[in-house]
């Protein structure tokens, strides 16, 4: 799995030259986050191997998940990614922007079109609002050859981030 983009993204010197520095909540990448800030791509080869261990280990047996023959015979051209193997690739691609001890508040997704293996899944982010608890609201969407895979709203408290877990701030 490989980054997209420049080298260097992310960088403290780049945030000084854009901005992005000013009033948001920090995030993995030693920078703060802004609203408006795009986060860096995130392509991810759909192979089999993932497609049928993300359905194992998600313990969804659904045939159409791991066996060709049988996705076929219900009409669709070869197995597909379940929902939450995608449900889990959105929430690294947050986790890994936001900082290993970052903790995902919320995820929210909606799938679009199937991901079939041989095919690339690029996820793309963008900080849409910030809350005054540190929590970085996000907008993450996920696309394939064949069109969008995946929207999803994203909630997460960045690394070193103050806020409360969102258990907690219910009883408040």
């Amino acid at each position: 799995m490989t980054r997209a983009g420049p080298e260097g993204t992310g960088t403290e010197a780049e945030a000084e030259e854009t901005g992005t520095e000013a009033e948001g909540a920090a995030t993995g990448t030693g920078t703060r986050a802004a609203v408006g800030e795009e986060l860096p791509p995130l392509e991810i080869p759909v192979t089999r191997t993932l497609i049928v261990s993300g359905a194992l280990a998600s313990r969804d047996h659904q045939d159409v998940h791991h066996d060709a023959e049988a996705a076929r015979e219900k009409g669709s051209p070869d197995i597909f990614m379940n929902i939450l193997t995608t449900n889990g690739l959105v929430g690294r691609y947050v986790a890994e922007w936001a900082g290993a001890d970052a903790v995902l508040r919320r995820v929210a997704v909606r799938l679009g079109v199937p991901n079939y293996p041989g095919d690339t899944l690029t996820l793309r982010g963008r900080v849409t609002a910030l809350a005054d608890d540190g929590a970085v609201e996000l907008a993450v969407t996920g696309t394939n050859g064949l069109g969008s895979h995946v929207t999803a709203r994203v909630t997460v408290v960045p690394a070193g981030a103050t806020a409360l877990p969102a258990s907690e701030e219910a009883v408040r």
